[in-house]
């Protein structure tokens, strides 16, 4: 029975031929229909039309340019531009495009634009600076464009697009730093995402005006490396608006300065830079040397002389705002060569010039910082409130020098004598006080203001009532011996202002010129010469004149809040940088561009 059942089994199985197998006939059933399905499903997808594979994004060119260091990608800028150069397509450096609207006006003329509203009719035609870019796709580009210090967005649209070059080719070789003109109009964007849109030049032809062959630095990590701000001060302004508003503050400064003494009838005039003697000043000169007379010249520490002897020839009003040379130290309130105005004024005085100082400084400082208070912070972090207000707070220097030693001072015409020079040095030694060689009783002295007078300055201060033999130009006091009419300003422990009674007796100038002489024999090189000229002018008579000096750089640090000068000039005075240049090719050779013969043409 058991055989029997076995073999029935076996009769009802079937084979299946793709895989050998002996199956029911209801799975075979199965199995074929199941076949037949793919095999249609196979035919119906060759018949299809193939998919293009979607592959991931890979990086732009433009990202895969921000990888690159500062060396390659300037030598792969350099031959792209380069590219343009030969196929002029385009032309990397035009000549000319036509700027008809100021970025800061626009911004103003159009910031009550309302969201989504656009002004086709209405053209405007940019200049400026690439700052930032962003794609969105092919047909849709941002620009964060500068200029004149104002920042405003571009919005590109391929379906704006007009001009000979097509959307792509517009754009596709722009690059942050770039300089580009924007043909457009005005509007505000609509975003999905917040409620007030960004007032926008909608482009219509974007022109790369200048390449930039460098990576400029990211907006996030900024320009702040401090020695290569004074050494790169282009890159500075165009990453920093700090030091632009620096630079415009100080010509605001001096436009100010210009037209108070022109309203007030002086003459602005220039005076020599270079000089057969070093005068009219306490001062270590610059000597330079002129070839066809094969003699050496000094560059001025002072304008001085030559503005006294314009007084003397009738122009009795007169300043000079310019740069003076002096060959001393360099630290954060000096610089080898640096900016002064000085005026001298016929029939006036020290109390006048004083009066003058108040009015024109305090109405200066209004005028900049629209106040009379302002801050001022030094190296350290401290923080001085500073009241320019008129009027100012005077100082007599021998008095304040008695009350902050605790001992009389010898009598004024005693001042320049040996035995003072001993109680000078007595002094040093007991506020404990330093003195560099020479010590001279002019040097001494100055070194105890400084410690104990200048150090209480920090508002406005006039220090008056200086000794005779620290003053070789200044008129002696009508009243007190020994002493002249002369006074310095100082704020934030800072000297800002020198004037005083001019000396004009001829007789007196060459005395006080001789003693100077003595002390340069004694080894003090910022001794003044003996200018004969000058005291042959004096002989012809220099009326009753009040003299007047003022450091530039010194008082824009103070209303910019900087306490370096080197933030204050556009291009300190730098050690030289001993790599500088290595490992870095000009752009022509990194291109293969070979210099071009050129024929000088002397001067005539």
């Amino acid at each position: 029975m058991a055989e029997a059942g076995g073999a029935d089994q076996l009769a009802n199985l079937h084979l299946d031929e793709v895989t050998g197998e002996q199956v029911s006939k209801s799975e075979l059933k199965k199995r074929q229909k199941q076949r037949v399905q793919e095999e249609r499903k196979r035919e119906k997808a060759a018949s299809a039309p193939s998919k293009p594979k979607v592959e991931k994004a890979g990086k732009t060119e433009e990202e895969e340019e921000s990888e690159l260091t500062p060396n390659q990608y300037y030598e792969i800028r350099c031959r792209k531009v380069q590219q343009l150069r030969q196929s002029k397509a385009p032309n990397p450096y035009p000549h000319k495009f036509k700027v008809t609207t100021d970025l800061r006006d626009f911004l103003k003329q159009y910031e009550s634009i309302k969201t989504g509203e656009h002004l086709k009719d209405v053209e405007v035609r940019v200049g400026g600076r690439i700052y930032t870019k962003r794609a969105s796709g092919t047909k849709l580009v941002f620009y964060d464009i500068r200029a004149e210090g104002v920042k405003v967005q571009v919005m590109c649209q391929a379906q704006e697009a007009a001009g000979e070059v097509p959307f792509e080719q517009q754009h596709e070789h722009l690059r942050r730093g770039d300089i580009i003109g924007i043909v457009g109009y005005p509007g505000r964007t609509a975003p999905r995402n917040r409620p007030e849109g960004e007032l926008s030049i909608f482009a219509r032809e974007v022109i790369l005006l200048t390449p930039c062959l460098h990576q400029i630095p990211s907006e996030h990590y900024g320009f702040k490396d401090q020695e290569q701000r004074y050494r790169q001060r282009y890159l500075d302004l165009i990453m920093n608006d700090n030091s632009r508003n620096v630079f415009l503050t100080r010509s605001k400064m001096i436009t100010y300065i210009r037209q108070y003494f022109d309203e007030r009838d002086f003459v602005e005039v220039e005076t020599p830079m270079m000089n057969a003697i070093a005068g009219g000043a306490t001062a270590k000169p610059f000597v330079t040397h002129h070839n066809d007379l094969d003699m050496n010249l000094f560059m001025r520490v002072a304008p001085e002389l030559y503005l006294k002897m314009l007084i003397v020839g009738g122009l009795e009003r007169v300043y000079e705002l310019g740069r003076l040379f002096r060959n001393e130290g360099i630290d954060l309130t000096h610089n080898p060569e640096f900016t002064t105005c000085e005026f001298y004024m016929a029939y006036a005085d020290v109390y006048d010039i004083m009066d003058i100082t108040e009015e024109l400084v305090s109405g200066l400082v209004k005028h900049v910082t629209g106040s009379y208070q302002t801050k001022y912070h030094t190296q350290t972090g401290e923080e001085y409130q500073v009241n320019w207000e008129k009027p100012w707070k005077r100082i007599d220097m021998i008095g304040a020098l008695e009350e902050a030693c605790g001992e009389k001072f010898p009598p004024g015409e005693e001042l320049h004598t040996t035995a003072t020079n001993d109680f000078l040095k007595r002094m040093l030694k007991k506020m404990n006080v330093e003195c560099t060689p020479p010590q001279t009783n002019a040097r001494m002295l100055d070194k105890l203001v400084g410690e104990f007078i200048e150090e209480t300055c920090v508002n406005p201060t006039f220090i008056t009532g200086h000794p005779q033999m620290m003053s070789p130009l200044a008129k002696y006091h009508r009243e007190r011996p020994g002493l002249c009419e002369r006074f310095e300003a100082f704020v934030c422990k800072k000297e800002i202002v020198n004037a005083y009674t001019e000396l004009n007796d001829p007789f007196d100038q060459r005395l006080r010129f001789e003693e100077q002489a003595r002390q340069k024999d004694q080894g003090d090189d910022e001794a003044q010469m003996v200018d004969e000229n000058f005291c042959t002018s004096l002989e012809y008579g220099l009326p009753p004149t009040g003299g007047w000096g003022m450091g530039i750089d010194r008082l824009v640090m103070f209303l910019t809040d900087n306490y370096s000068i080197k933030e204050v000039l556009t291009f300190p005075f730098m050690k030289e940088e001993t790599n500088q240049g290595k490992g870095k090719m000009p752009a022509a050779e990194v291109v293969g561009i070979k210099p071009e013969v050129e024929e000088g043409i002397p001067h005539k």
